[in-house]
C-alpha cells in the first residue's frame, strides 16, 4: 500500500513536471512565432509605422476629429459649372531652361498643291516639346599669366620690374582639379550615394582615365584646406543655438589604428531645431561610441538636446537637458503589434500603446501653427493628461519582461523622465525625427560604399556630409555651393572675391544668386463644379 502511495506521489510528481515543461515550451513557441512574424513584416511588409484612424476610436474625444490647422470656411454661393479634367502632374520644368527649336518645312518643291498645282501657304503648326537631356561634358581650362617686363629698363638699367597678371589660386596647388570637378565628384558621392570606383567607370566611358585614389585624394586635400574652418564655424555657431538634435550611426573604417578592419566606428550627428531661422547639420566621425563624444563636441552648448534612449547621452553635463523620442517609444509597441495574429491586433495592449502614442502625436499636428507660448499651454491641457493616463495604464499592464510588450513598457518605465521633458518647453519637438531623417543620407550612401579607407577619408566625409546636408536645408545647390567655395576660399580677401569665411557659409548674403535653388511657384489646381469657390 505504502508502495502504491509513492508510487502515485512520484507519478503526479512527474505529471506537474511535464506540465510545467509543456507550459514553457508553449511560451517559447509563442515566442518564436512572434519573432518569424516580425521578421516577415520586415522583410515583406511595409517599412512604413502608419497606422489608420481606428487606433485613434479607443480614444473617445471631440478633439479626435478636429484639426486646429485649417481655417474656417468661407460661405459662398457657387454657381455651376463644368469643365473639361485634364491630367493633374507633378513634373514642372523650369521656365529658364534653354529652348531650342526645330522647324520641320517642307521644302519648294514638295510645297505645290496635289489637286491644283498652286504654291501652298502656312496654315498652321502643331507643337511638341521634349525635355532633352545633354550628359556633363569635360573641358581643359589653360590659365595662361602673362608676365610683364619694361624693354626701356631692359636696355638702360640694371634692373628690370617684372609684373604679373592677377591669377587665381588652385583649389589643390600642383593639380589639375577645378573646384567644379572636385564639386561634382564631391555631390556625387555624398549626395547621390555614387562611390568613387563607380564615378571612375563614369569617366572611363567618357575616355578619361581618373583613378578613385586621384578623387579621393582630391577630396582629403580640399576639405582639409577649404572646409574644415567652414565646418568648425558652423560648429560654434550651432552650439550657440538652445535647442539641438542628436544622433548616431555605425561606420566601417579598415585602417582604424589599433582596430580590426570588421569593428565598428560612429559617424555622430547634430543638428539645430525646427525653431532655428538657419538650418545647420554637422557630422562627427569617432572611433567608438563613448560618451566622451558628445561631450566633447557640445562642450559649448547649454540647453536642450533630443536623442534617442542611448545612455551615453543620460551621462552628459546638467547644462545640457536631455528630451526623449517618443517614435521609438512608439516603435517598440508597433513591433510587439506586428507579432500578433491579424485577428488578435486590433484589441491588443500593443495597440493600445501605440494609440496613445497617435494621440499625442495627433496633437502635435495640431499645434504646429502655434507660438512656442501657446503650444506649451495646449499641451498642459491635453498631452499631459494623456501621459499621466497612458503611464497609469502602463503601471498595471503586467506583461512579461522578455516579450516585446514587455520591453516596450520596460523603456517607457525605464525613460519616463526623459520622454516627457518635451513639455517643459514650447519650443521642443515630440521626437527625434529630424535627426534621424538628416542621418538618412548618410545611412543610404554608406549602403552603397560600404566602408571608409582610412579615419581621414571619414573625417571628410562627415565634412562633405555636413555641408551637403545642410546646404539642402538651406535652399542651396550642393554642387553649385561647394564650387563656390572651392573658388573662393583659396583667393579669399582678393578683389572679386569672398572677404571672410563668414561670406562661405549657407546663410551668407555674398552667396551668388545661382548657388540658391528658387523657390517653386505653387499652381492652384482647378476647379470643378462640385468644388467650393
Amino acid at each position: 500500500m505504502e508502495t502504491q502511495e509513492i508510487s502515485a506521489e512520484k507519478l503526479l510528481g512527474i505529471i506537474e513536471e511535464k506540465d510545467r515543461k509543456i507550459a514553457e515550451l508553449e511560451k517559447q513557441l509563442e515566442w518564436l512565432m512572434s519573432q518569424i512574424r516580425l521578421a516577415k513584416h520586415k522583410q515583406f511588409g511595409t517599412s512604413s509605422e502608419k497606422t489608420d484612424s481606428l487606433q485613434l476610436s479607443l480614444f473617445n474625444e471631440a478633439e479626435s476629429h478636429a484639426d486646429m490647422t485649417i481655417p474656417e470656411p468661407k460661405i459662398a454661393e457657387v454657381k455651376a459649372h463644368y469643365r473639361k479634367r485634364t491630367r493633374l502632374t507633378t513634373d514642372k520644368l523650369p521656365k529658364e531652361l534653354p529652348i531650342e527649336i526645330i522647324e520641320h518645312q517642307l521644302s519648294a518643291e514638295e510645297c505645290i498643291c496635289p489637286e491644283c498645282g498652286s504654291d501652298m501657304h502656312t496654315m498652321g503648326k502643331e507643337i511638341r516639346e521634349e525635355l532633352k537631356i545633354i550628359p556633363a561634358k569635360a573641358i581643359i581650362t589653360r590659365h595662361v599669366q602673362h608676365i610683364y617686363a619694361c624693354r626701356n629698363c631692359e636696355e638702360t638699367s640694371d634692373h628690370v620690374p617684372i609684373v604679373k597678371a592677377d591669377m587665381p589660386e588652385p583649389v589643390i596647388k600642383g593639380g589639375f582639379a577645378a573646384p567644379e570637378t572636385i564639386a561634382h565628384i564631391a555631390v556625387q558621392k555624398f549626395m547621390m550615394a555614387s562611390p568613387l570606383y563607380r564615378q571612375e567607370q563614369e569617366w572611363k566611358q567618357n575616355g578619361i582615365l581618373l583613378s578613385r585614389q586621384t578623387m579621393s585624394n582630391w577630396l582629403i586635400k580640399a576639405s582639409e584646406a577649404w572646409l574644415e574652418p567652414i565646418y568648425e564655424e558652423l560648429k560654434r555657431r550651432l552650439c550657440k543655438h538652445e535647442v539641438l538634435h542628436a544622433d548616431e550611426t555605425t561606420i566601417q573604417v579598415l585602417k582604424e589604428p589599433g582596430k580590426a578592419a570588421q569593428s565598428k566606428s560612429y559617424m555622430w550627428l547634430y543638428r539645430t531645431s525646427g525653431e532655428a531661422k538657419q538650418q545647420i547639420v554637422l557630422y562627427d566621425y569617432q572611433p567608438d561610441r563613448k560618451p566622451i563624444h558628445p561631450q566633447t563636441f557640445l562642450k559649448d552648448f547649454k540647453g536642450y538636446l533630443h536623442a534617442d534612449g542611448y545612455s551615453g547621452y543620460h551621462k552628459l553635463p546638467e547644462k545640457i537637458i536631455v528630451v526623449g523620442c517618443w517614435s521609438h517609444l512608439r516603435r517598440k509597441f508597433f513591433d510587439a503589434l506586428k507579432t500578433l495574429p491579424k485577428d488578435k491586433q486590433a484589441d491588443s495592449n500593443a495597440a493600445r500603446g501605440v494609440s496613445y502614442c497617435d494621440r499625442l502625436f495627433y496633437f502635435e499636428k495640431q499645434f504646429a501653427l502655434l507660438t512656442p507660448e501657446n503650444r506649451l499651454k495646449e499641451r498642459e491641457r491635453l498631452s499631459r493628461p494623456l501621459i499621466d493616463e497612458f503611464y497609469n495604464w502602463i503601471e498595471h499592464l503586467n506583461a512579461l519582461p522578455n516579450t516585446l510588450l514587455g520591453k516596450a513598457a520596460y523603456y517607457a518605465q525605464s525613460q519616463r523622465k526623459y520622454l516627457e521633458r518635451y513639455l517643459l518647453d514650447g519650443r521642443l519637438e515630440i521626437s527625434n525625427n529630424r535627426a534621424e531623417r538628416s542621418i538618412r543620407p548618410f545611412v543610404i550612401g554608406r549602403r552603397n560604399w560600404l566602408f571608409s579607407n582610412t579615419p581621414n577619408g571619414a573625417r571628410a566625409s562627415a565634412v562633405y556630409y555636413s555641408l551637403v546636408v545642410t546646404a539642402r536645408e538651406n535652399g542651396l545647390n550642393p554642387f553649385e555651393y561647394l564650387a563656390w567655395i572651392f573658388t573662393n576660399a583659396p583667393n579669399l580677401g582678393k578683389p572679386g572675391y569672398a572677404s571672410t569665411i563668414d561670406d562661405l557659409l549657407p546663410g551668407s548674403a555674398a552667396l551668388p544668386q545661382k548657388v540658391i535653388i528658387p523657390e517653386p511657384k505653387e499652381t492652384k489646381p482647378e476647379k470643378y463644379a462640385w468644388e467650393e469657390d
